[in-house]
């Protein structure tokens, strides 16, 4: 035995020597590939150094007469301001002022061509500029141009971010004004109380309120007509924390320590219960609770104009039933008025900042509810119904075919007619090129609106009068269009982004390729970034980049400059939107429904398959996998599930068991309550399986996803023997951004899939990590960002 493992250490040693010599003998390769690695990390920076005139999505003004968008010319970037009745142009600000004056405030060093907000509003008739940001929200007079900020949230909110139950107050001086101006209810002891407005009574609504089952004052709603007053009363759940060490804070020597409250899946959440009060009897009307016994979450309470009752949406525990509830106001009587019931999950998107706030897809009511238009899946896609808001029957189907409505612009009760956007109705086009229409209320006058073929992003002006079409393809630069709505005629075109010298430098389009799917039937649609020089005689091997989150689809489709950093090392690159992900049909989303680690995965080896057969460079061969946050997961699944295809991964802030992360995304699509799917997904439950190449990139700080997650499937690898490499990176956030974790990231698909030797970084003539900053590579969309 002592002589095998002499020998094996021997050979080991005359490779490693080689290697070295190897490296040392071939000084020119090595320059040639530092010049890749250099421009891997530049090619960006200069690409959009490049673009002329490229506008980004615009964004209408409270006062609805003029909007606003930035454009990008030669590396620098401004706000211009639009007239929309005339279309004239000029810039919304003087960027050098606004920026010394940031400066001023701040201490910091922002660039006035490269501000770093991406969106402002007017206020006091043009005179001030509010924006956000980071953390903080800004006002500045544009007069003078003396800036002032304020924090959004406390250090308190910002540590229980994830925790969106109303907070316990007790202040009486925090009032909530009756709409007639009578009456102020507050909070103190965590029971609610009446003060009349001169401050002569001070009137008792509750009694029985306690810290574990207080009235929620942020909760408060009056009817219109002042005579009833509906809150929330909260029973708290389990408070969750994750524990942090920031080892290398920037301020002080020594490691600081801080917690976040984070609920996770399985956990007691809070209980909130409506309750309603008679402001003139001064006493409560009971409601009874039988049809929403088991809140996930409810929406905010909203009153009907008449003040005949209130509605909120009930999100039950499980995500399998969402239920409009009407509260009559005279009797607290409760009925349904819309059910939605699945045996999988409802997809309630867009989540809000506040859990008390969530909200359909899409409701709209017209004429204070007599009818409601509410979207829906019933019939396997997202479309749009009516329903009568006072009986609640369904009275037509407002869109109906295999196609998606991804949203809703404006909605006009006088011509009953809805302008959406959608995805997935024009036959031979790319199913999610989002295109713009009109509709009225019965389902009849279906209208086109954006008949070229690219992908449309829509903004309505507040009043409806005008609408933008802000549209592009991966292939074709933006283009930003005013309309009118009332004839939907052109009033101005905008911009239009002049790429002759990006194209010039050598930047391509990505090649877009669909193939069918695990059923035969279904077209599975990604797109194939191409390496530099790119020459068809040659083979190359290919990465995926993945993120297989059920949220929404993810391969881009509208114009970008970016080009993949590793397509500059010779290697090509695909996005692939299998099966599991969002915006197709229901049946193509809930194959992620207690499966997340399928992730799509027959689909896109499918994919993988067929590209090969039709592009000889394609090489399948050796194939690498990388993502971040979801694709952080779904990289690391790729090698416990899938090892036959995937070889090499890299992952990135991932949550490797579900029941470690966060709870809304991981009850929203594993289920509730906690079962063995959670543990059969799992990569820590599942680490024996690994075989390949695996790196580990995680922040220690990171506050999307408990970095626990990495360091729990890290201790489950090498207690079963398994070999891989791992970067935490100290004050790091999730998606650990940065030109270092880009550059480890680069170097393993370098050495094992090239079969090269990177550089010594260590070399003190190489400096490239110095003043280079790359984007993070958090793609996952949360509410609070990444």
């Amino acid at each position: 035995m002592y002589k095998v493992g002499a020998l094996m250490i021997a050979l080991l040693a005359q490779q490693e020597a080689a290697a070295v010599n190897g490296s040392k003998g071939n000084t020119e390769d090595e320059v040639l590939r530092r010049s890749d690695y250099n421009r891997a990390l530049t090619i960006n920076d200069q690409y959009a150094r490049l673009m002329i005139d490229a506008p980004e999505v615009p964004f209408w003004l409270a006062d609805g007469a003029s909007f606003a968008y930035r454009l990008t010319s030669n590396g620098k970037r401004q706000f211009i301001l639009v007239n929309a009745a005339n279309g004239r142009k000029q810039p919304a600000f003087d960027h050098k002022k606004l920026a010394a004056a940031l400066n001023r405030v701040s201490q910091k060093d922002y660039n006035a061509d490269n501000l770093p907000f991406e969106r402002f509003e007017l206020a006091d008739d043009g005179g001030r500029i509010t924006f956000e940001i980071e953390d903080a929200s800004w006002s500045c007079e544009l007069v003078n141009y003396a800036c002032s900020s304020e924090t959004k949230l406390s250090e308190i909110d910002q540590q229980n971010r994830y925790d969106h139950t109303p907070s316990v107050e007790n202040d009486p001086e925090r009032t909530s004004v009756s709409p007639d101006g009578k009456w102020l209810a507050y909070a103190k002891d965590f029971n609610l109380f009446l003060r009349s407005k001169e401050g002569s009574k001070d009137i008792p609504l509750t009694w029985d309120g306690s810290e574990s089952n207080y009235y929620a004052f942020s909760t408060l709603s009056w009817s219109p007509d002042s005579r009833r007053l509906a809150a929330y009363r909260i029973r708290p759940g389990q408070k969750r924390e994750v524990h942090y060490l920031e080892s290398s804070p920037s301020d002080q020597r020594q490691p600081r320590h801080w917690t976040m409250t984070y609920p996770k899946p399985g956990d007691a959440l809070a209980l909130p219960q409506p309750v309603l009060f008679d402001v003139g009897d001064r006493r409560a009307i009971a409601i009874d609770n039988a049809l929403f016994p088991n809140p996930y979450g409810l929406s905010r309470i909203r009153w009907w104009k008449d003040s005949r009752g209130f509605t909120f949406e009930y999100n039950q525990r499980g995500h399998q039933l969402y239920r409009l509830v009407e509260v009559e106001a005279a009797t607290g009587t409760v009925r349904t008025l819309i059910d939605e019931r699945s045996k999988t999950f409802i997809d309630y998107q867009p989540l809000r900042l506040d859990q008390w706030n969530t909200g359909k897809t899409f409701r709209y009511d017209v004429e204070d509810g007599r009818e409601i238009i509410w979207a829906s899946e019933r019939d396997g896609y997202e479309h749009l119904y009516l329903f009568d808001g006072r009986t609640g029957e369904l009275k037509n189907q407002i869109t109906r075919g295999a196609w998606v409505v991804r949203s809703v612009h404006y909605v006009d009760p006088i011509k009953r007619q809805i302008w959406f956007s959608a995805s997935g109705m024009n036959k031979g086009e790319d199913p999610y090129f989002v295109h713009a229409y009109r509709i009225n209320f019965d389902g009849t006058g279906l209208t086109s609106l954006t008949p070229e073929t690219a992908n449309h992003h829509i903004e309505f002006s507040p009043d409806g009068r005008y609408y933008l079409d802000f549209c592009s393809r991966s292939d074709i630069p933006p283009r930003l269009m005013l309309y009118r709505t009332i004839d939907n005629s052109e009033v101005v075109e905008v911009e239009s982004a002049d790429i002759s010298a990006l194209v010039a430098a050598g930047w391509q389009p990505p090649l877009t390729f669909h193939t069918k799917g695990r059923d035969g039937e279904t077209e599975i649609w990604g797109i194939i970034h191409l390496p530099i020089n790119f020459d068809r005689s040659r083979r190359y091997p290919v990465l995926e980049k993945i993120y297989a989150g059920p949220t929404g689809s993810f391969v881009p489709k509208s114009f970008s400059a970016f080009v993949e950093p590793l397509t500059q090392l010779g290697f090509v690159v695909v996005q692939i939107d299998g099966m599991g992900t969002n915006n197709r049909s229901r049946a193509f989303h809930d194959i992620a429904w207690k499966n997340l680690k399928d992730a799509g995965f027959p689909d896109r080896i499918l994919w993988h398959k067929a590209a090969s057969a039709k592009f000889s460079w394609y090489d399948i061969s050796n194939v690498g996998i990388f993502g971040g946050s979801a694709g952080g997961q779904n990289a690391v699944s790729a090698l416990l599930f899938h090892s036959d295809f995937y070889k090499v991964a890299v992952a990135n802030s991932g949550c490797y068991d579900n029941r470690m992360d966060k709870i809304w995304w991981n009850e929203q699509w594993m289920g509730w309550p906690v079962g063995i799917e959670y543990s059969q997904s799992s990569s820590v439950d599942n680490a024996h399986r690994l075989q390949g190449k695996l790196l580990l990139i995680v922040g220690e700080l990171d506050r999307n996803v408990d970095p626990s997650s990495t360091f729990q499937l890290a201790d489950r690898l090498i207690r079963a023997g398994k070999y891989f490499d791992m970067l935490v990176v100290p004050g790091a956030d999730h998606g650990t951004p940065g030109s270092y974790s880009l550059l480890k990231l680069l170097d393993f698909f370098v050495l094992n899939i090239l079969r090269q030797t990177p550089p010594n970084w260590n070399d003190p003539s190489i400096d490239l990590l110095k003043g280079q900053e790359a984007p993070s590579s958090c793609e996952e969309p949360t509410r609070e960002g990444c």
